[in-house]
């Protein structure tokens, strides 16, 4: 049996490139990481939107 290890949030917030799309793993509060796959697309709206959430956080 192969040996368990705990599923942490602790870790870095990352995105990878996995042959057609990218995957990004957010480590999440309370432990464990979303894993969300993206086309580029997606990749690029979501870029876009969290632009304008940073910049709605510096007024």
């Amino acid at each position: 049996m192969a040996a368990m290890k705990p599923r942490t949030g602790d870790g870095p917030m990352e995105c990878t490139k996995e042959n057609r799309s990218l995957v990004m793993r957010l480590p999440l509060e309370g432990g464990g990481r979303l894993v969300v796959e993206l086309n580029a697309d997606e990749a690029t709206r979501l870029a876009e939107v969290l632009a304008g959430a940073v910049a709605l956080v510096k007024k």
